[in-house]
């Protein structure tokens, strides 16, 4: 199958070797059956665009399809699915591909005429995009595909999900594709929407990231001249070069301005561009003007309706265009600005009016028969900004329906918003006929939820209560409350969400039977349950869970036994829970309600963590997270408790390296997340001695109150004074971290309690100790008072966990840690026995808390003269710091070890490099001769997070190459000789 090339090259391609050969390459491997993709980054104007062009063109000489896509500015307007939509669209217009596109109804469906899905958006998204990776492997099994999407830092967030889909989740794997994206650099803000997916994405094995800098001087003076048919005087080529400052964009525009009776160049490129632009003829400037309305890109046909001369006049007109460079004409009759900023500053150039009129225009041609039913969005933007707002008001409304039928809640919530924005400025009678704004509300504050946008749910659903009027039916008023009571509870307002909850069952009556109160009633039961009321949830949830079975509401029955796994005794730690969180599962997932189902897997996964079955924790951890993606929700609230489960789980069982990864990918990507991303990251930092740790703890502290980052803050900086012996500022931190959560706890003491209490109290167990040491009778007193306030709140906090009960094995395992601290304050001397039951405790999986228990053992072994069992433990714990990096254990260590003169553990420092067992796996494959690649593959780590372990095996062994590397390795006994077969 040939080659589609929507690509035209109007100037040559100078310099670049080095990345036009990376390009290539990845093309090469893509044609073998390893499918690349390669993330193209660049300032505006510096030839990414022309770059891909080059590999483009060349790819279909070879006989590689090629297919581009781009991404289009539309201000607020979301076009779901854009560049993907365009691809199909030339697919669709070429008879080629018709077999194929006939065996995959995604096309039409993404085009506008395919059927809706009444599965739910979630269900009908992940249906979208599996069936365009199927279209696309069916295309790449053909003939090798090349996929070009250009300007992605203008994509909606729709098609940044599918591309996060065809790239993270391995669909394209093993098929002849490669896929080329682009994007402005210098657009990228700190929260620019793209730079999640960037991070995301490159540390894929099969991505990496080509970073276009200003080409050199020289690049740019043979660019130059090589523009001009005429050569330009040197003065005048060195002035250009000058002020190009390595874009090639602004050197072209620069070359084509040399012609101006002006003469003298303007400094702004904006001016530059209009320079050209007022070159062309009259009529040439009304075809442009008119263009630039319309977008970077647009058919002939629009255009000469828009534009209203005759076709000769028209086409004479774009030819003029074209030949100047400002146009580039594509295939399917299509024109483009040969770069978005040629249109930005035509665009900008127009009078107010000449460009209401114009968007007026292009509304009213989109809505002519014949267009596409996904033109609503496009429409929107154009009624709107021709100030035909009733219009506007409908096809904003129509695209958001349209956005919600495709699985795009950011996009509809974008659409609502600007539906409320125009609805009182529309008169009642030109309104659509429909839901009123109450219910439009409503429906955006859902849209919002599954966006993420948690405060802005909350702040649509007051608005919906606000704009209730006193005569409003008694049902929506209902569904008001206990929707914004779930809202409040995303973000920890539970007093607030109880009174709301509390509102709503009292407005709808139980008789007769209806969905809105099993909802309310639902709802109900979660906001009591958090504010203590267990016997008012329980009472509640037995009845809804009647009237839910009885009504056939089986997503509200799923949540419902969610939360009697928690108030009829067999929680969530237990088998019996379990089993009940597994029915409430697969009843979410067959009624299609995700959120409900991330419920339940959450639960799922903390449960065995509070069980100390920390492995299968991570098992529900991954399956929820997975879940999420495949939805599009992954910022909401039970996906972000996850994610920090995950982690948690892998900071435990001491795969610290991967924590570290991670988290410093997700710093500043997703701020809003820090404290559920961010923390075990610090917890491994602080261990490792990364002095920056509490800063950045305490960072996290700052601005409004987010109950997670302030626990990761408490135990941060609470443990970090506790190892610099600051038993005072230890204690103060304790308290107040528990005070603060407590704010969101029903006035009951949180869970992490018990870790915080034991972390203050080992400080001051070293205080008490140094004072008794230096005669300070008094001083120890007042400090074994606070002791004893503290072993209490560990007591009482082991003692009542989540529902009321017991926790689980880590909080009785902190709790023996603290039972052994104190045993060192109450008595003369340290108690082993305590310690060594507080060792047993964390032998649940958590090594770096037991290495730090047998330090403590090893202590009081030699304070009970107990010196061979003393120096055994310390071997241990030497060997777990060693393998953990854990540098501030291994300082305490070495301390001890040079107190006591236990000689049988090895000193730090003594010419043998120091490795985590990961590192140790890295440097064994690496003297075999491994590649990155390779290790990476048969430790089930990415390449890059390979390449990672590999320089720090180069710094800790002082070797500049991976071969020096290996014969440190040998001479030190890091890794033995492999056996070798004999005769």
């Amino acid at each position: 199958m040939g080659g589609v090339s929507q690509t035209s090259p109007t100037r040559p391609l100078v310099g670049r070797e080095d990345e036009l050969a990376r390009l290539t390459e990845a093309l090469d491997r893509a044609r073998g059956g390893e499918a690349r993709a390669v993330l193209v980054a660049g300032d505006a104007g510096v030839g990414k665009t022309r770059m891909l062009d080059e590999v483009a063109g060349r790819a279909a000489a070879a006989g590689t399809t090629v297919l581009t896509g781009h991404c289009v500015d539309l201000g607020d307007v979301g076009l779901p699915y854009l560049p993907f939509t365009e691809i199909l669209g030339v697919l669709a217009a070429d008879e080629r591909f018709a077999p194929v596109l006939a065996a995959h109804p995604v096309a039409e469906r993404l085009l506008g005429g395919g059927p809706e899905d009444d599965a739910g958006a979630p269900r009908s998204r992940l249906l979208l995009f599996e069936g365009v990776a199927a279209l696309l492997t069916d295309l790449a099994d053909a003939a090798p595909l090349l996929l070009v999407l250009e300007d992605l830092h203008w994509a909606d967030q729709s098609s940044r999900d599918l591309l996060r889909f065809l790239l993270s989740r391995g669909v394209l794997q093993r098929h002849r594709i490669a896929v080329f994206a682009s994007y402005r650099a210098d657009d990228l803000y700190r929260r620019h929407p793209l730079r999640p997916l960037l991070a995301e994405l490159v540390r894929l094995p099969a991505v990496e990231r080509l970073e276009l800098r200003p080409l050199p001087d020289a690049d740019v003076a043979r660019l130059v001249r090589a523009l001009r048919e005429r050569p330009l005087p040197d003065t005048t080529v060195h002035r250009i070069v000058e002020r190009a400052e390595g874009n090639a964009f602004y050197a072209e525009e620069l070359v084509a301005a040399t012609d101006t009776p002006a003469g003298g160049v303007p400094s702004g490129l904006a001016d530059v561009l209009l320079i050209r632009f007022e070159q062309l003829s009259d009529t040439a400037q009304q075809v442009l003007r008119t263009a630039a309305v319309a977008g970077r890109r647009v058919g002939h046909g629009l255009l000469r309706d828009a534009v209203g001369l005759p076709e000769e006049e028209l086409e004479s007109a774009l030819r003029e265009a074209v030949e100047r460079q400002l146009l580039v004409s594509g295939d399917g009759g299509a024109y483009s600005f040969r770069h978005a900023l040629a249109r930005e500053a035509v665009y900008a150039d127009l009078l107010p009016g000449e460009r209401a009129r114009l968007h007026g225009a292009f509304a009213r041609l989109l809505a002519g028969a014949g267009r596409r039913s996904d033109s609503a969005a496009e429409r929107a933007h154009h009624y709107r900004e021709s100030h035909d707002l009733p219009e506007a008001l409908a096809a904003s409304l129509e695209a958001a329906d349209h956005a919600q039928r495709v699985g795009a809640p950011a996009e509809e919530l974008r659409h609502l918003e600007a539906v409320l924005d125009l609805w009182s400025a529309v008169d009642a009678a030109a309104r659509p006929v429909g839901p009123d704004a109450v219910t439009l509300t409503l429906r955006a504050s859902a849209a919002a939820a599954h966006a993420g946008e948690l405060h802005r749910a909350v702040s649509l659903t007051r608005s919906a209560l606000a704009g209730l009027g006193q005569d409003a039916d008694l049902e929506l008023a209902a569904r008001v409350r206990y929707t914004l009571a779930g809202n409040l509870l995303s973000v920890d307002n539970l007093s607030a969400a109880y009174a709301h909850s509390s509102e709503a069952l009292g407005l709808i009556p139980a008789e007769p039977p209806s969905s809105t109160w099993v909802w309310a009633a639902a709802t109900h039961v979660t906001a009591a349950r958090q504010v203590g009321e267990n016997e008012t949830a329980l009472r509640v949830a037995r009845r809804a869970l009647r009237v839910a079975e009885d009504l056939g509401v089986t997503d509200a029955r799923a949540d419902l036994l969610i939360s009697l796994t928690s108030l009829e005794g067999g929680n969530r730690s237990t088998p019996a829970g379990r089993k009940r969180l597994l029915e409430a599962r697969e009843l979410a997932r067959r009624a299609g309600n995700t959120p409900v189902e991330m419920r339940a897997l959450f639960n799922l996964a903390i449960g065995c963590f509070e069980s100390g079955d920390v492995e299968e924790c991570l098992f529900w951890a991954a399956e929820g997270l997975d879940r999420a993606r495949r939805s599009g929700l992954l910022s909401s609230p039970y996906p972000r408790e996850m994610r920090y489960l995950r982690l948690l789980v892998q900071y435990t069982l001491g795969h610290w390296d991967e924590v570290l990864l991670e988290s410093a990918e997700q710093a500043g990507v997703r701020p809003a997340l820090s404290g559920h991303a961010l923390g075990p990251g610090l917890y491994v930092a602080l261990a490792r001695g990364d002095l920056g740790a509490a800063e950045r703890a305490r960072a996290l502290l700052e601005g409004p109150f987010d109950w997670m980052a302030r626990m990761v803050g408490g135990i941060v900086l609470t443990d970090a004074a506790a190892l610099r012996g600051d038993a005072e500022e230890a204690v103060r931190w304790m308290r107040s971290s528990v005070e603060a959560l407590v704010l969101t706890e029903a006035g009951t003491r949180p869970a992490v309690t018990v870790r915080l209490a034991t972390l203050a109290l080992s400080a001051v167990a070293d205080t008490v100790a140094e004072l008794r040491r230096a005669g300070d009778g008094p001083g120890a007193a007042r400090w074994t008072d606070t002791a004893a306030e503290l072993l209490a709140e560990a007591r009482w906090s082991a003692e009542h966990g989540y529902d009321d009960l017991p926790q689980g094995p880590e909080g009785q395992a902190w709790l023996a840690r603290a039972e052994a601290e104190w045993s060192g304050i109450s008595a003369a001397a340290p108690d082993p026995a305590s310690w060594e039951r507080a060792v047993a405790a964390f032998a649940y999986g958590d090594p770096y808390e037991r290495a730090r228990c047998r330090l403590r053992l090893a202590g009081a072994l030699l304070a009970a003269g107990r010196h061979q069992e003393a120096a055994a433990e310390a071997d241990a714990v030497r060997r777990e710091a060693d393998r953990l990096g854990a540098t501030l254990l291994r300082e305490r260590l070495d301390a001890l070890v040079r107190r006591g003169g236990l000689t049988d553990a090895a000193p730090a420092g003594g010419g043998t490099a120091v490795l985590t067992a990961r590192e140790q796996e890295v440097l064994r494959l690496l003297a075999l001769g491994r590649t990155n690649r390779q290790i990476g593959e048969e430790l089930f780590i990415s390449a890059k997070t390979a390449s990672v372990h590999v320089s720090h095996i180069l710094a800790k062994l002082g070797a500049s190459s991976r071969t020096e590397a290996v014969a440190v390795a040998y001479r030190q006994g890091l890794v033995a000789p492999e056996p070798t077969a004999s005769g």
